[in-house]
C-alpha cells in the first residue's frame, strides 16, 4: 500500500480494483490528489473539475462530492457509478475502477504553506505574484499548483512561471478575471506576509527531455506562464543548446504584450527565441499603430509552419478556445501526433 507525502489527520485507504495496487487518501485529501501523492500515475489534466480526464468508477465506498456541478462530468455518467477524482473527497475506505496512464509521476505534489512576498504588473490587467514557501520550491517546467486563498471557497489552479529552485520561491502569472474570486483576492485583498497554501505540483505538460525536436510554444494571456517556465528551463539546461524554439504569443490588443520585453531581461533567451506576436481585436487600445499580425494565433502558427507542422514539439496554454482551436489545427488537420502535443486543459 502507497502511503501519500502528506500527514494530516486520518487516511483512508484507496484499493483499484483488479489490481493490487492501492494508495492510502488522507483525511479531507481528493482521490486524485492523494493518488498523485502516492506517486500512482491516475490520468488527469485540469486538477479543476472541467476537462474530465479523470473519471474513474465507484465500485464501493462512500465518498463527498465537491463540485457536484462540475462539467466535467455528465449527470448518466454520475448515474452510471462514474465520479471525477480530482473532486471526490472519501470518507471511508473504497474500491475504485480506473485505468492507469501509462507515465510516471514527475514530481509528487506536496502542501506547503507560504508567504506573500511580491506583485510585478506586466500588463494593465496580468501580474506577476511572487511567494516563498517553507520547504523547496519543487515542480518541472511548465506544471501548476493549487492555491488557497484567504477568503475563497476552493483551491484555484495556477501555473507557475519561474523553475525549481532552493530559494522557496514560486511566481505565478496571472490575469485577473472580472468577477473571479481567485484573482479578486490576489490583486485586491493580498497584503505582504499573508500566508497561503500551495499544493503541487500538478500537470502532464512539463518540458520534455528525451527528443531532439525544435520547440514551438504558444499562448494567449496568462497561458504565458507556464510556457515562460518552460522556455527558461530549456535555456537553462545545455541540452537543449542550439536547438530552433519559436514563441507565438497572442492577446487581443498592444497592451496585452509584454512578452517581447520579458525575454529581453533573460540572457539565456533573448538571442535565441523566434518571437511572433498576434492581436485579436482591431477595436482595443492602441490597435490602430501596431504594425504586427493581426488575428488569432493559432492562424499565425498555420502560416508560419507552413508544412512542416510533424517536425516540431509543442508546449501551449492559454483560454479554452485558444487552445481547443490549437489542438484541432495540430492533431485534426495537421495530423502531428498526440505524443508531440503538451498542453493542459483549463476551463
Amino acid at each position: 500500500m502507497r502511503e501519500a507525502n502528506v500527514q494530516r489527520g486520518a487516511a483512508h485507504t484507496i484499493r483499484l480494483q483488479g489490481s493490487d495496487e492501492g494508495f492510502r487518501c488522507i483525511a479531507g485529501d481528493t482521490v486524485l490528489a492523494s493518488a498523485l501523492r502516492s506517486g500512482v500515475a491516475f490520468p488527469y489534466e485540469c486538477n479543476s473539475g472541467g476537462c474530465g480526464s479523470c473519471q474513474f468508477e465507484l465500485v464501493e465506498g462512500d465518498v463527498d462530492d465537491a463540485w457536484p456541478q462540475a462539467p466535467g462530468i455528465s449527470d448518466r455518467q454520475r448515474g452510471r457509478g462514474r465520479r471525477l477524482a480530482c473532486q471526490t473527497v472519501p470518507t471511508g475506505d473504497c474500491t475504485i475502477k480506473v485505468r492507469l496512464s501509462a507515465d510516471a509521476v514527475p514530481v509528487c505534489p506536496a502542501i506547503l504553506t507560504a508567504i506573500f512576498e511580491d506583485v510585478r504588473q506586466l500588463t494593465p490587467d496580468m501580474s506577476e505574484f511572487t511567494f516563498r514557501s517553507q520547504g523547496a520550491a519543487r515542480f518541472l517546467p511548465g506544471q501548476f499548483a493549487m492555491l488557497r486563498l484567504p477568503g475563497v471557497d476552493g483551491a484555484r489552479a495556477y501555473s507557475m512561471s519561474n523553475l525549481a529552485n532552493e530559494e522557496r520561491l514560486w511566481r505565478f502569472i496571472i490575469k485577473r478575471v472580472p468577477g473571479g474570486q481567485g484573482t479578486e483576492a490576489l490583486f485586491d485583498g493580498l497584503a505582504a506576509g499573508t500566508a497561503i497554501e500551495i499544493d503541487g505540483p500538478f500537470g502532464n505538460s512539463y518540458l520534455r527531455t528525451d527528443t531532439e525536436r525544435p520547440i514551438v510554444c504558444i499562448a494567449g494571456g496568462s497561458g504565458l506562464s507556464p510556457v515562460m517556465s518552460i522556455l527558461r528551463g530549456l535555456g537553462a539546461d545545455s541540452r537543449f543548446d542550439g536547438r530552433r524554439v519559436m514563441f507565438f504569443y497572442g492577446g487581443r490588443g498592444p497592451t496585452d504584450m509584454c512578452v517581447a520585453e520579458m525575454l529581453g531581461a533573460e540572457p539565456a533567451l533573448r538571442d535565441r527565441v523566434e518571437l511572433h506576436l498576434a492581436i485579436s481585436d482591431d477595436e482595443a487600445s492602441g490597435a490602430a499603430e501596431w504594425a504586427g499580425h493581426r488575428g488569432f494565433i493559432h492562424d499565425l502558427v498555420r502560416e508560419s509552419l507552413g508544412e512542416g507542422f510533424a517536425q516540431y514539439e509543442y508546449y501551449f496554454c492559454g483560454p479554452p478556445p485558444m487552445t481547443d482551436a490549437v489542438h484541432r489545427m495540430l492533431m485534426l488537420e495537421a495530423k502531428v501526433p498526440a505524443s508531440q502535443l503538451h498542453f493542459d486543459r483549463f476551463y
